[in-house]
C-alpha cells in the first residue's frame, strides 16, 4: 500500500504538466470570469465562453479533480483562490501572468531544460533575458503579463518596509514599474530610477504614465548588468533578478549596490530563494530549475549563502525571510552609516 501510495506521488509529479495546461486553458477561454457571479451549469458556461457543452464538461471536470473549481446539482462553481485570482479585473488577478509568460513563453523554453543543464544549448536557443528580450514582441508579452503578476508583491513589500525617510530608489531590472509605481505612491517624498532593457522601457513608461507617476519615475535604458547605475540612492531594490543572470554576477551585483546607496542605504533583494538545508520551498526550487532552461549559469540561490555574501560586502542588520509564502523570499541588509 505504501509502495502505491508513492507510486502515486510520482505520478502526480509526472503528470502535473497536464494540470497546468487545464488551467491556463480555462484562462484563455475565460471560464473563471464566466463563473464570476456564480454557480453555472455546463451549457450555460458552454454559451458564456463560445466553447462546445462536451469539451466544457471534459474541462471543468479536470478542473474540479484538481480544486479550482466546484460541482453541485450538475453546476460548477469558482473556488474561493480562483475567484480571487484568476477572475479578469480581480483586485488580485495574475491570470495574464499564468497564461500569457507561463504558459506562451516559459513552457516553450523549458524544452531546452536538459540541453541547459549539460551546458550543450544549440546555438539558436534563447540563452539569457538579453538575448530574449532583444524581441519587441517576446519582450511586451513577458513584461505585459510580468507586471500583472508583480503588482500584489509589490504591495506587499509596500507594507513589509518602511521607505518613508529616503528620496531615492533604484530598481535594478525593475521591468515595467509595478514595484516603483506601487512604492511611490506609498512613500510620496520617495522618487524611482528603473534600469531595464529598452524594450521594456519603452512599455513601462506607458504604465508609468497611466499612472500620473512620469514626473517621479524615469528609466535607464540598457542591461543592468553592464549599464552604469546613478549614485546616492537611499534604497536599491533587485526583483527577481538574481535568479535571471550568471550565478558569478551576484557578488557584482552586491557590491555595485554597496557603492551606490547612501550610508544607512538599503538594500532589498526579491527572488526565489531555497534554504540552506535543500528541502525547499517547492515552488522557489522550481522556478529556479525554470530560470536554468534559458540562463544555464543561474545559481540556485539559498538564504543563507545571500546572507553570507551581504555581510561579507560589509552590509549589516542583515536577514531573509519569507514574501510570497512558499515561493520567494527577501532579503534586507543596510549599508553603515
Amino acid at each position: 500500500m505504501a509502495l502505491l501510495t508513492k507510486a502515486e506521488e510520482i505520478s502526480d509529479i509526472a503528470f502535473g504538466f497536464m494540470g497546468s495546461k487545464a488551467l491556463f486553458a480555462a484562462l484563455h477561454h475565460g471560464v473563471f470570469t464566466a463563473l464570476a457571479d456564480g454557480p453555472l451549469s455546463v451549457g450555460e458556461i458552454g454559451e458564456a465562453t463560445g466553447l462546445h457543452p462536451d469539451r466544457v464538461q471534459t474541462l471543468l471536470t479536470a478542473l474540479a479533480a484538481l480544486g479550482v473549481v466546484s460541482t453541485e446539482d450538475g453546476r460548477f462553481a469558482n473556488s474561493p483562490a480562483a475567484e480571487a485570482f484568476l477572475v479578469k479585473g480581480a483586485k488580485y488577478d495574475f491570470g495574464d501572468y499564468l497564461r500569457l509568460q507561463v504558459d506562451r513563453q516559459m513552457y516553450g523554453l523549458l524544452d531546452q531544460i536538459e540541453d541547459a543543464i549539460a551546458n550543450n544549448l544549440p546555438d539558436d536557443a534563447t540563452s539569457s533575458y538579453a538575448d530574449w528580450f532583444s524581441d519587441p514582441e517576446q519582450a511586451r508579452l513577458y513584461s505585459r503579463s510580468q507586471h500583472a503578476g508583480s503588482l500584489g508583491p509589490a504591495r506587499g513589500l509596500a507594507k513589509q518596509v518602511d521607505l518613508s525617510g529616503g528620496k531615492k530608489l533604484l530598481d535594478v531590472g525593475g521591468g515595467t514599474g509595478a514595484f516603483a509605481i506601487t512604492l511611490a505612491r506609498a512613500f510620496p517624498d520617495l522618487t524611482a530610477t528603473i534600469v531595464d532593457f529598452p524594450n521594456v522601457a519603452d512599455l513601462g513608461e506607458q504604465y508609468i504614465e497611466k499612472a500620473g507617476l512620469s514626473d517621479r519615475i524615469r528609466y535607464i535604458r540598457g542591461n543592468a548588468l553592464r549599464t552604469e547605475w546613478p549614485e546616492g540612492q537611499d534604497a536599491i531594490l533587485m526583483s527577481y533578478l538574481f535568479s535571471g543572470v550568471p550565478g558569478d554576477e551576484h557578488e557584482n551585483l552586491l557590491q555595485g549596490a554597496w557603492n551606490k546607496l547612501v550610508p544607512g542605504g538599503r538594500l532589498l533583494i526579491h527572488d526565489f530563494i531555497v534554504s540552506a538545508d535543500r528541502t525547499g520551498p517547492k515552488l522557489a526550487a522550481l522556478w529556479q530549475l525554470q530560470h536554468t532552461a534559458f540562463t544555464p549559469e543561474a545559481r540556485s540561490l539559498d538564504d543563507a549563502w545571500l546572507q553570507e555574501k551581504l555581510e561579507a560586502t560589509g552590509f549589516v542588520d542583515v536577514k531573509v525571510e519569507p514574501m510570497i509564502p512558499g515561493m520567494t523570499m527577501l532579503a534586507e541588509a543596510v549599508k553603515p552609516g
